[in-house]
């Protein structure tokens, strides 16, 4: 799983996916979610090391298998509420 994080004062974005689907472009009806390279290639990361930054997030965008079962594993992510986009399992989180 690749793992990036962004800093902005009291906001922590994580985002991060499986090593997978990184780089890939998803087709969503007339729309194309591209998993970027730029947004998501951070440092290659274990289980825990993922858990430990999705505790601290303020916001999460998450792709892949892996990754948003770790979320869920952590109860940050309810599994009623993650989306398939071309077969790939999809979740945010946001801390208001």
């Amino acid at each position: 799983m690749y793992l990036k994080i962004y800093e902005n004062g009291k906001n922590f974005l994580v985002a991060a996916c499986d090593s997978e689907v990184l780089g890939k472009t998803l087709k969503h009806g007339m729309a194309n979610v591209e998993i970027d390279r730029n947004f998501y290639e951070g440092k290659k990361v274990s289980e825990p090391e993922l858990q430990e930054a999705l505790w601290r997030a303020t916001t999460a965008n998450l792709f892949g298998e892996k990754t948003v079962q770790c979320a869920i594993k952590c109860e940050l992510v309810d599994q009623g509420s993650v989306i398939m986009i071309d077969g790939v399992p999809h979740a945010q989180i946001f801390r208001v």
